[in-house]
C-alpha cells in the first residue's frame, strides 16, 4: 500500500472499460494507484490486474500498483481493522468507477445492488480517510426522459428510459448528500456513450456503439451464407441479393421515434478530461463529458453500410406507419437494437460549459468514418472480444 497521499487515487472499478482506462491514465502520469475490487471466477484482483497491464502494453508499474479485495457490502470494506486503517492513511483522491452498467429491468436488484446499495461502505471510507477528494463516475443519461439542453447541475427528473440511469441518478442524490453533510468534496463526472480508443482502435466493451454494427454483420452473414450456400431462393423472397462487387442489397429500415443524435465519445477523450478535472484544484462540481457535435443515425447507417459492403438500409423517424409485415432482417435488428433504441434519436444537448472551463476547451473529436472503421475493425479482429488483442 502506498504512502505518498498527494499522489496516491484509490479506484474503483478498475477491471471495467472505463475504470481500466483510468487506472492507465493514472499510472502514466506517475500517480500510485490502489485499486478496490475483488476476484472474479477464481481469478485474483492482483491477477486481473496484472492481466489488464500486459492488455495495455505498458512498463509493469511495480509497487505503484496495489490491489485490496475489497467488499461494497460490508462495513469497512470487509478489511481487517489493521488493513483499513493503513487504507485510510494512505488514501489520497478516490475515483469510484465500479458500476452495473445492464439495462435490463430483470436485473434491478443487481443494478441496485452495486450502483445504490453498496454505497453507504464507500461513503464512510471516504469520510474515514479524510479524502482530499471523491469523484463519482455516473453518466450523461442520469438526467433521466427529458428534451433540450441539460445543465452541469443536480438532477431533477424523476422519469428513466431504465433502471440504469435510474440507479446513477439515486447514486447521485445519495453521494452528494452524504458529502454534503460530512464535508467530503465531492465531483461528479458524467460521460456519454464511450467506445474505443480513436487513434488505436482498442477496447475492452464491445456494447452501445458496437453492438448494433454487430447485429448488422450477423444478419449480412445470415443471407450471405444463404445466397452462397442454398442458391438464394429465401434472400430474394424478402427482396435480398448480392452484387457482382460483393455488395449485400439488403432492405431494411429502422424506426426511431424522432429525428435526434448519438451522443458518442472515444475512451481517450473521456480519461483526458478526467484527468484534467481530478488534477484541477478545486474543481467541485459536475461535469459532462460529451460530444458537442454527436452523429445521427443516418451518418451511422452511412458508415455501417461502407463498413459491411451493405445497401439498402435507411431510417424514419417520427410516428410513420410501419410495415405490417417486416423481412426477418428488420425483426432481427429491431430486437437486437431494443434497449439501444433511446439512445439512436437522443434530443439531449449537453451544456459543457463547466467542463470546458476546467479542460482548457478540450473536446471529443469528430466522429469521422476513419474513427469508426479504426474501432469496428479491432472489433471485427478480436471477434468482438472473444479474443484478446493489444490495442497497442
Amino acid at each position: 500500500m502506498h504512502d505518498h497521499v498527494g499522489r496516491s487515487i484509490v479506484l474503483t472499478g478498475a477491471t471495467g472499460f472505463l475504470g481500466a482506462f483510468l487506472m492507465v491514465g493514472f499510472l502514466e502520469r506517475g500517480y500510485d494507484v490502489t485499486v478496490l475490487g475483488r476476484s472474479k471466477m477464481d481469478i485474483k484482483l492482483s491477477d486481473r490486474l496484472s492481466n489488464l497491464v500486459r492488455w495495455f502494453n505498458i512498463a509493469d508499474p511495480g509497487e505503484r500498483l496495489c490491489a485490496i479485495e475489497a467488499d461494497f457490502s460490508k462495513r469497512h470494506l470487509g478489511l481487517d481493522d489493521e488493513v483499513y486503517s493503513h487504507l485510510c492513511a494512505a488514501t489520497g483522491k478516490i475515483i469510484h468507477c465500479a458500476s452495473d452498467t445492464s439495462f435490463t429491468e430483470n436485473n434491478r436488484a443487481r443494478v441496485m445492488a452495486t450502483n445504490v446499495n453498496s454505497l453507504p461502505a464507500l461513503l464512510e471510507f471516504a469520510a474515514d480517510a479524510q479524502t482530499e477528494h471523491l469523484y463519482y463516475i455516473s453518466t450523461a443519461y442520469a438526467s433521466g426522459m427529458c428534451e433540450g439542453l441539460c445543465l452541469e447541475t443536480p438532477i431533477t427528473s424523476e422519469c428513466f428510459t431504465n433502471v440504469y440511469e435510474e440507479s446513477k441518478a439515486q447514486a447521485e442524490g445519495i453521494i452528494t448528500r452524504y458529502c454534503e453533510n460530512h464535508s467530503v468534496p465531492l465531483s461528479i463526472l458524467r460521460p456519454s456513450i464511450v467506445y474505443g480508443h480513436s487513434k488505436t482502435g482498442g477496447s475492452l466493451k464491445f456494447n452501445a456503439l458496437y453492438f448494433p454494427v454487430k447485429s448488422l454483420s450477423y444478419i449480412r452473414e445470415i443471407f450471405i451464407k444463404d445466397i452462397i450456400d442454398q442458391g438464394g431462393e429465401r434472400s430474394r423472397k424478402w427482396g435480398v441479393s448480392l452484387g457482382n462487387d460483393g455488395i449485400l442489397h439488403l432492405p431494411l429500415t429502422v424506426y426511431l421515434g424522432y429525428r435526434g443524435s448519438v451522443n458518442l465519445i472515444p475512451i481517450d477523450y473521456f480519461v483526458e478530461a478526467a484527468l484534467c478535472i481530478v488534477e484541477h484544484p478545486g474543481s467541485n462540481g459536475i461535469y459532462h463529458i460529451t460530444s458537442d457535435n454527436p452523429p445521427d443515425m443516418a451518418t451511422l447507417i452511412e458508415y455501417s453500410e461502407r463498413f459491411l459492403s451493405l445497401r439498402g438500409i435507411h431510417a424514419l423517424w417520427g410516428q410513420v406507419q410501419r410495415n405490417p409485415t417486416p423481412n426477418p432482417a428488420e425483426e432481427l435488428l429491431d430486437r437486437f437494437i431494443e434497449p439501444y433504441r433511446p439512445y439512436l434519436s437522443d434530443r439531449r444537448i449537453f451544456d459543457r460549459s463547466r467542463t470546458k472551463s476546467i479542460t482548457s476547451g478540450l473536446s471529443s473529436p469528430l466522429f469521422t468514418y476513419d474513427i469508426y472503421e479504426r474501432c469496428m475493425n479491432y472489433a471485427v479482429d478480436c471477434d468482438w472480444g472473444k479474443k484478446v488483442s493489444s490495442p497497442r
